[in-house]
């Protein structure tokens, strides 16, 4: 008789030594044994997974290769960001993509052309030329700054080390994805969890000679600085790099229309397991690059590039209890533990249930067989219950009214809608340790402080042995105690120290995003650094009385409506909050918003009102802030100019507008002034 709790004691023990000398081999190229007593370890956790299927089921991470990034290579600023793409899951989706497309651009009647593409489940990587040679190659990172890793792409003997044409721009900036083909991953299966582990882990060696041992391709699909700039299209872009030698991937397209869209994905998924190398979905781009300029990007992810995701992996299994996580906005999720079982090459132990309308509607109950689809990097979620594998005796599940900690939850009134929210939410803030535990996860997150070796495996330890209980105490941790711990030495200690003192200094905009208010993204959160400026101004809000008189300045902001202004001023009339932020303040070193864009419209406000004829409003507001402007929802005295198109503009602005001498701008004149 096996004593299993000895048997995960052990399996776990073997993970979190693997683990450390993953992170010495690594991160800091110091290993501490051998690579015969490694190979060693591996083993015997492989050897355990195969022989205690139960292994299977416990929540650790427990990858054979891989590590955060490092200061092993020399990081490097991207001339432009790797931005993430959007994704979509249905045709409907894919529609949406497109009209949104055709509303900014304002066309009507009108087909975009778009390049299809297989999305490559790889690691992005991008390559620059100066004079047509090679000088760098670039990790992705976290898209601003990546890792200098040119050697070890100079062992794919594919990539182009130079470029013999006359007609190369000066600077060109070729981004790639690099992977391992199917068969040549049989290989080393042994070795690692998948193919895209194989390429990461293998261009993360210090020595490229063991790099060269691998056999790693790639495929360029895109660019990011070309000066000067060259191409006209998407595809005209690849067969020209292509007649430069670069590898490019065959079974790219030119689509028009969301018949051809389905038709091309249905194709490729058909052909999907036949292929030498994994993908996940197509990802479809304006083919125009002067539409792309146009199209501009969002904080995250471009307008004019989407994922078009392939089906749902789908798996039958059975719900072993429903359970309630609270997150970082006091948000109720339930989540169904389920038996362990496969989707998509990952094993699935739980589910989301969304809400408590959704398990009613579903009538999901504990004991229920039911099935769980994963698409992409989606969580994945119960889709349908089997009611005719029900036991006789289920019960329906009910769902609870109080948070974890004990508070009454509340489903908050819609002012859309003006239907209750879907989901349940704790209103406690920091007060309740759940959301509080939640939003450290947040603030350390990689688009808030961005705080390398402080994940939210490490918040949630450092959480239970009282280190960190607010944000504020990060950057005054007790080094002694965490020496003390499993797994920290004196490398990862210092590095972490590095890591807190880098994330003391940060901009206006991302300390506001940080905080974690509620309808506040990313987005909102350059639009209200805009309008404060300094941690100064912004720490006004602390106060009701000066609080009042700003939210009244905030409702002329575009792009700063009604739920954002209540959300602000309930995150800032709880007196917790407002402790907790201040304490935070005083650790910080807050630099003033910094976006600072010179053009036709510097450091002018502006106010659009009427559609204009070659372009939506969409456009034009983004034009007036590339050029140095800022958009404002409202007629103040603070405007300086009111921008009027030929539809149907508001006669009652106009009116205000001259009452209060603000210079009107024709649709005429904005051409003008653009073209000028």
């Amino acid at each position: 008789m096996i004593d299993k709790n000895k048997v995960i004691e052990k399996f776990k023990r073997k993970i979190i030594e693997l683990k450390k000398h993953n992170k010495l081999y690594f991160n800091y190229d110091n290993p501490e044994i051998p690579d015969s007593e490694y190979d060693k370890i591996k083993k015997e956790i492989s050897d355990l997974k195969n022989k205690y299927s139960f292994l299977n089921d416990i929540n650790i991470e427990s990858d054979f290769v891989g590590s955060p990034p490092s200061n092993k290579f020399e990081k490097i600023k991207h001339l432009k960001p790797m931005l993430s793409l959007s994704n979509a899951f249905t045709l409907e989706d894919m529609n949406d993509f497109l009209k949104k497309i055709d509303n900014f651009l304002k066309f009507q009647n009108k087909k975009v052309e778009l390049f299809s593409e297989p999305k490559i489940d790889g690691i992005s990587a991008t390559l620059i030329y100066e004079g047509g040679v090679l000088t760098r190659g670039l990790s992705r990172g976290d898209g601003t700054i990546g890792e200098n890793i040119l050697k070890n792409l100079e062992t794919i003997k594919s990539i182009p080390k130079k470029i013999s044409s006359n007609d190369c721009p000066n600077l060109l900036e070729i981004r790639c994805e690099i992977f391992i083909s199917k068969k040549d991953f049989i290989k080393m299966k042994d070795n690692f969890a998948n193919p895209r582990n194989a390429a990461g882990g293998s261009l993360r060696q210090k020595n490229p000679h063991e790099t060269s041992k691998i056999p790693l391709k790639y495929y360029a699909y895109g660019f990011g600085e070309v000066k000067p700039m060259i191409f006209k299209k998407q595809s005209e872009f690849l067969k020209k790099i292509s007649e430069w030698k670069f590898e490019i991937n065959p079974l790219s397209k030119i689509v028009n229309g969301v018949e051809e869209i389905e038709k091309q994905h249905k194709k490729i998924d058909q052909l999907r397991s036949n292929l030498n190398y994994d993908i996940d979905g197509l990802v479809y781009k304006v083919n125009d690059i002067n539409l792309q300029k146009r199209l501009g990007n969002t904080s995250n992810s471009p307008r004019w590039a989407i994922a078009y995701k392939f089906s749902a992996e789908k798996a039958v299994t059975k719900i072993r209890d429903i359970i309630i996580q609270v997150g970082r906005t006091g948000a109720i999720t339930p989540v169904a533990k389920v038996e362990p079982v496969t989707v998509g090459g990952v094993v699935v132990s739980n589910a989301t249930l969304h809400n408590e309308d959704e398990i009613k509607r579903k009538d999901i109950r504990i004991g229920d067989t039911v099935k769980v689809q994963r698409a992409g990097d989606v969580i994945p979620q119960v889709i349908s219950v089997d009611i005719s594998l029900r036991a006789k005796n289920s019960k329906k599940y009910i769902f609870p009214t109080k948070c974890l900690c004990g508070a009454i939850t509340k489903k908050e009134l819609s002012k859309n809608t003006k239907k209750l929210d879907a989901v349940r939410r704790c209103i406690k803030g920091y007060d309740c340790k759940f959301i509080a535990k939640e939003k450290l996860k947040h603030i350390v997150s990689k688009e808030a402080f961005n705080i390398d070796g402080l994940g939210k495996k490490v918040i949630e330890q450092f959480w239970d042995l009282d280190l960190i209980k607010e944000p504020s105490d990060i950057f005054n941790l007790d080094f002694k105690k965490i020496e003390k711990l499993e797994g920290w030495g004196s490398l990862s200690i210092n590095n972490l120290k590095k890591a807190i003192s880098k994330s003391q200094i940060i901009f206006l905009d991302r300390f506001i995003y940080s905080i974690g208010i509620r309808h506040i993204g990313q987005e909102n959160a350059k639009i209200l650094g805009g309008f404060f400026s300094s941690i100064k101004e912004f720490a006004k809000l602390f106060d009701l009385k000066s609080r009042k008189k700003i939210l009244i300045n905030l409702a002329e902001l575009d792009g700063i409506g009604e739920t954002q202004i209540q959300s602000i001023n309930s995150f800032f009339s709880n007196e917790t909050n407002v402790r907790i932020i201040s304490k935070l303040i005083e650790r910080l070193n807050i630099k003033n918003f910094s976006i600072q864009k010179f053009g036709k419209f510097s450091n002018k406000k502006l106010m659009f009102t009427g559609g204009f004829q070659n372009m939506s409003r969409s456009e034009a507001k983004a034009i007036a802030e590339n050029n140095g402007g800022k958009v404002l929802g409202s007629i103040s005295k603070k405007l300086d100019f009111l921008v009027v198109g030929n539809s149907k503009p508001t006669k009652k602005k106009i009116d205000k507008a001259k009452e209060l001498n603000i210079k009107i701008i024709l649709e005429k004149d904005w051409n003008k002034i653009l073209n000028g």
